[in-house]
């Protein structure tokens, strides 16, 4: 009996599964990177917004812009600010799913005045375990919000006064709000990026924390925009707007 006349009806049936597979594969990537990767990338911007400039981009040497969603606030931007500048692990929160980035401890749901009070500088913690932080980058009171993330790619921050490290994802968190005609705010999130092997990392963003942070933001979105819309308890008197005009990247 011949090797070809002994194969089994199931091993005959391999190349064709293997074929089938390998056809889902390439069908379902195009899926992803035709219509639902774009989604990902401009959720509620309009073709003006993705083409005009964003602050920022001076914040991090060699980035690219990322993603650009946006969000239309029945509020002005003196009352959505306050809910930006006390964002934070260790302070409001960030108003997305907090299990998964607050520690199971649920965001304000009401301005803290104790917290309103942002400088350049100040490290807000990214994680309920103190091991990274977002760096206030920027800030423009009631105009934009610039918070920036110089990690390692194991996860450890780096001092981006520095040299970068040869494995680094260096990147930039921005809140642009502009007020529009009836007292509405318009508010745009992006941000730049640059990180090494870029191949590597783009592969991640891909696959993993492009679609993950649009999942968060655009729970922070709606979060945001209930609580700057809604009646809230004040705890305390709230300040004058946080911080003065500093930090590179405003425009």
């Amino acid at each position: 009996m011949s090797g070809q006349a002994a194969r089994t009806p199931a091993a005959a049936r391999c190349p064709s599964l293997a074929r089938l597979g390998l056809a889902s594969v390439v069908l379902l990537a195009g899926v992803y990177g035709g219509f639902i990767w774009p989604r990902f990338r401009r959720w509620g911007a309009a073709d003006e917004e993705l083409a005009g400039p964003f602050p920022g981009a001076d914040l991090i040497s060699g980035g690219t812009r990322g993603g650009t969603m946006a969000v239309t606030i029945d509020a002005p931007p003196a009352a959505v600010w306050p809910w930006l500048v006390q964002m934070g692990c260790d302070r409001a929160g960030w108003y997305s799913w907090d299990r998964l980035d607050n520690g199971g401890r649920l965001s304000a749901d009401r301005i803290h005045s104790e917290w309103q009070q942002v400088a350049v500088g100040d490290r807000w913690l990214s994680m309920p375990s103190g091991r990274s932080w977002f760096e206030v980058a920027a800030l423009d009171p009631e105009r934009f919000l610039g918070l920036r993330a110089p990690l390692r790619l194991d996860g450890r921050p780096f001092d981006p006064a520095g040299p970068r490290p040869r494995f680094y994802s260096d990147s930039s968190w921005g809140f642009a709000l502009s007020e529009l005609p009836g007292h509405c705010t318009r508010l745009l999130v992006s941000g730049y990026a640059a990180s090494n092997p870029q191949a590597l990392t783009t592969i991640g963003d891909l696959l993993f924390w492009e679609p993950a942070h649009w999942i968060m933001q655009l729970r922070q979105l709606a979060n945001l925009k209930a609580r700057a819309e809604g009646t809230h308890p004040i705890a305390g008197d709230v300040p004058e707007p946080a911080g003065t005009m500093s930090g590179a990247g405003v425009g």
